[in-house]
């Protein structure tokens, strides 16, 4: 059987990216043939959260999993749309009660496809459970299950969390990828037990901006101290993210490369 080819991408950021995300998905499937997409929405509500509705457009456009992060519950109306789309994860690593799950397997054609999401606990807020005790649990069970190909994020903020992340699971998974940064690293690996690794996929969201804001607000509130609105960025959009390919016999990564394009220009 050929591998099973995953694209995924990182943080889309607000009605920018969300729109060149929606536009290009098809675009990316066909021109390298991906089996599997996974799309990160943590901040493709106005730079904070996701709606039902975005998160279908999402779906719709090709992702098989939308993933979010700390801004899960910014939009109040997700709440309630959790328990109805198993193909939306928040972390893994909430208490026992939280709408949602951190984790879904799929079927494809070249068989199951797990994901995994989960949160890290510095400089991040809410701290959460241990993700590092909830990784290794779930993807034990789903390996235990018989899925081999195991696809894991980790939304956290040191690149030292990630990392560790990524060698604890080495062997494990088929890759871990971080995300919430919004920057690109050149760090794409593949461990010795055969995870592949990326520190952070970077943003989908627009280029001339920090981190996907405006510049102009970010620099008042570093120069001045005072309060101020972050309003999304307008301008040609960066989608970043990586591409993963997976033996599905045995789950071990062949390849991982990153995703840089710029679309708008």
């Amino acid at each position: 059987m050929s591998s099973i080819r995953i694209l995924f991408l990182g943080d889309v950021v607000g009605e920018p990216g969300r729109k060149a995300v929606i536009q290009q998905l098809p675009i990316l499937k066909q021109e390298e043939a991906i089996d599997f997409i996974i799309v990160n929405g943590e901040n493709a509500a106005g730079g904070r959260g996701i709606t039902p509705k975005i998160a279908i457009d999402l779906l719709r456009a090709g992702a098989a999993v939308v993933t979010t992060g700390d801004h899960v519950w910014d939009q109040q109306e997700i709440v309630d749309y959790f328990p109805t789309e198993p193909r939306l994860l928040r972390p893994l690593n909430y208490t026992d009660g939280t709408p949602g799950a951190g984790s879904v397997v799929l079927e494809t054609s070249k068989g199951k496809v797990g994901v995994i999401l989960v949160q890290g606990r510095a400089f991040i807020q809410p701290p959460l459970e241990n993700p590092f005790v909830a990784a290794e649990s779930e993807a034990e069970r789903l390996r235990a299950s018989g899925v081999n190909v195991i696809f894991t994020e980790i939304h956290a903020e040191t690149t030292s969390e990630k990392i560790a992340m990524g060698r604890l699971l080495d062997g494990k998974v088929s890759a871990v990828v971080g995300t919430h940064t919004h920057v690109q690293t050149a760090d794409e690996t593949i461990f010795p037990g055969g995870t592949g690794f990326l520190t952070d996929a970077g943003m989908c969201g627009p280029e001339e901006s920090i981190l996907g804001r405006s510049i102009e607000s970010v620099l008042f509130k570093l120069k001045s101290g005072l309060p101020t609105r972050f309003p999304v960025a307008k301008g040609p959009v960066r989608l970043c993210g990586a591409i993963v390919d997976v033996d599905p016999e045995t789950g071990r990564c062949l390849e991982i490369r990153r995703v840089s394009r710029l679309i708008g220009e």
